[in-house]
């Protein structure tokens, strides 16, 4: 069983840490005060990311990119992590469900999408079926050959800069004997296609910048050329290609962690009080050892699961284990740091509240930690006939 790092991989981690910490911690304040990335930052990060050779690097060799194994993407994303996701955004990793593009969609999706010359955003989440899947009411009906689509989606991060969606939509039901089952489709959804509008969403105090819009459809007509994957097979395609997703959460978690427990552990052994570091003091001490446990442990949960993937190992409860605990780790790690800091936490001075602020999400998108829980736990009790 190997732990360590290969010569290849460490080069990984050095590279990005490197450019997130020449390109992207510069920039944070500014956009954490206007909660934009201006366009010139923007396709600064693009343009560099692309010379690196990093950019779509979770896209395999056929279509030009790194092919990296999930582990080693893993890496990266964890490095990332460390960096503002509105701006670590340009980096530029489409939806690895765009390999399910098939003929010409190949040339007016995804090769564009993974040369950077167009930006994709994934839109599932309604106002009224977020977790529940096939709750969705947008739907697609056929109408003279076409798809007509009518509904909202909510909750779309990336919206704001995407050049296209990768939009999921009921188009059928099916009676079961557990009641009535949506069917669900895939389609690709140009910006300015009649009928579209993205609106700006909601304000979040988590990960400002990274914004999320609302998506309106009101008869909005499509071809078939537009439907990603089959007809009602939306879930095939999302079951493929869509629950690795998780483990960018956790692996971002951890490296955002790592950030947040290097600032702890710097100020534990600087900040003076009765005549010493409080780092001597055992309250603070314990923490310190807490803290860097539940990261490395977080860490290996990820990695481990990433590497399954790479196996060609089942993998779908451990990564909702790595999603559960990572997210939820961070939230304790980002508290406890704030809680080292006293007063000062609190103050924007120090990036501390922010890194606080930012992990409340972490524990909702992509799955609630229920949700995690409820997968882990079906994993275990469905062999055993429970």
């Amino acid at each position: 069983m190997q732990f360590g790092l290969t010569d290849e991989q460490q080069m990984i981690v050095d590279t990005v840490r490197s450019f997130v910490e020449h390109e992207i911690y510069p920039h944070e304040d500014a956009v954490e005060r206007s909660g934009e990335v201006p366009k010139e930052i923007a396709e600064e990060i693009k343009r560099k990311t692309i010379e690196l050779g990093f950019y779509a690097c979770n896209f395999p060799e056929e279509v030009g990119c790194a092919g990296l194994s999930h582990v080693d993407f893993a890496l990266v994303e964890r490095e990332l992590g460390r960096g503002s996701m509105a701006l670590n955004h340009f980096f530029g990793r489409p939806q690895n469900i765009l390999m399910a593009c098939k003929g010409d969609q190949k040339e007016r999706y995804l090769m564009p999408a993974v040369r950077g010359e167009r930006m994709d955003a994934l839109a599932m989440t309604e106002p009224d079926a977020g977790s529940d899947v096939r709750g969705m009411k947008c739907s697609a009906v056929r109408d003279g050959g076409d798809w007509v689509l009518n509904g909202s989606k909510h909750f779309i991060s990336g919206a704001d800069h995407a050049d296209f969606f990768i939009v999921f939509v009921a188009t059928g039901v099916d009676e079961t004997p557990r009641g009535p089952k949506k069917r669900i489709t895939t389609f690709l959804v140009d910006r300015g296609t009649p009928g579209f509008e993205v609106r700006d969403g909601y304000a979040s105090v988590s990960h400002r910048g990274y914004n999320n819009c609302i998506l309106d459809f009101d008869n909005c007509r499509l071809p078939d050329a537009q439907v990603l994957g089959e007809v009602d097979g939306g879930f095939a395609v999302m079951n493929e290609w869509l629950y690795a997703t998780r483990i960018t959460v956790a692996t971002m978690s951890v490296g955002r962690a790592r950030r947040c427990f290097d600032y702890a552990l710097s100020y534990a052994a600087e900040r003076q009080q009765f005549g010493q570091p409080i780092g001597k003091f055992q309250g603070v001490s314990f923490q310190i050892a807490d803290m860097i446990t539940e990261v490395d442990a977080a860490d290996m949960l990820t990695l481990a699961a990433a590497w399954r993937l790479d196996q060609g190992l089942p993998a779908n409860r451990e990564i909702a284990s790595a999603k559960v605990y990572a997210t939820e780790m961070l939230a304790r790690v980002t508290d406890t740091t704030l809680q080292i800091y006293g007063g000062m936490g609190l103050m924007s001075d120090f990036p501390i509240e922010r890194f606080w602020r930012d992990a409340r999400v972490e524990r909702i998108w992509d799955g609630t930690s229920e949700i995690q829980r409820h997968i882990i736990s079906r994993e275990l009790l469905r062999p055993l006939g429970a």
